[in-house]
């Protein structure tokens, strides 16, 4: 996929989400799950970009991309770190 297609897709995404947001607090628990997920894959989107420098890949999935939006930096840290000495 393209890279502006991507994040043109995570943005709208991320935008919806923003707008229409849920009118009961268990959906807005949901959505704002949903939104940090987003927003962890489009971390992960540019850790990888940034990381074809050095041919360095990050998998983005549910998992890496929850991790990612829920703990932030030191998330990305942690999957590093067990990508590096766990997974070599």
């Amino acid at each position: 996929m393209e890279p502006i297609f991507v994040l043109s897709l995570l943005g709208a995404g991320i935008f919806l989400l923003l707008i229409l947001g849920a009118p009961m607090k268990p959906l807005r628990w949901i959505g704002q799950g949903a939104i940090k997920i987003l927003i962890g894959a489009l971390f992960l989107f540019f850790l990888n970009a940034f990381g074809s420098l050095f041919d360095y890949q990050l998998p983005i999935n549910v998992f890496t991309a929850a991790v990612t939006g829920f703990l932030g930096i030191p998330g990305i840290i942690v999957l590093l770190l067990i990508d590096m000495t766990i997974m070599p």
